[in-house]
């Protein structure tokens, strides 16, 4: 059976996990989330493998590239993903990619970025079902009133890459 390879990363916001396929990587979540074992039994299922622990080439520029968006360096990623989805939260995601940090939009915003502008509720279930977090920005999206919303990683996370993404590009995203 085919594997995919598996390890856990400290970080500043607490441990995370990855997950690698042989084209990327196909997961990144914080290791307390509560989706984790089903996100684990999808990505098993939809690949047809088992997740195990192992090293995997991805994994050294991830630890890269998340040491240099931890370090305020650079708020840019260049990993290969391997995100399988429908491609209705295909859409979603890039759209998510195309948020610069620093920035948000609401979901009604990203709805309309990919023109389906009556999707909001849509789109959010596609931002949820997400399984990159932080490179895959789903934390820049808010409330169409400024506030902050449901966030996988929990809201004090989402509060601190807004701030820690404002700081590292100059923004000012709240008040």
């Amino acid at each position: 059976m085919p594997t995919l390879a598996a390890t856990t990363l400290d970080t500043p916001l607490g441990d995370m996990v990855a997950f690698a396929s042989h084209q990327g990587l196909c997961l990144l979540e914080f290791a307390d989330r509560k989706a984790l074992p089903t996100e684990k039994r999808d990505l098993e299922t939809l690949f047809d493998a088992r997740v195990t622990p192992a090293d995997h080439s991805v994994f050294e520029m991830l630890r890269t590239e998340l040491a240099a968006y931890f370090r305020a360096d650079s708020p840019a990623f260049s990993i290969p993903l391997h995100t399988p989805g429908t491609p209705f939260q295909q859409a979603a995601w890039q759209a998510l990619l195309k948020i610069p940090a620093g920035e948000t939009r609401s979901y009604a915003d990203q709805a309309a970025a990919i023109d389906k502008p009556n999707a909001t509720r849509a789109v959010a279930r596609a931002n949820g079902a997400n399984r990159i977090a932080i490179i895959i920005p789903c934390h820049r999206i808010i409330g169409s009133d400024g506030s902050l919303t449901g966030y996988g990683g929990g809201l004090k996370r989402k509060r601190w890459l807004l701030d820690h993404e404002a700081a590292m590009t100059g923004a000012a995203l709240f008040a």
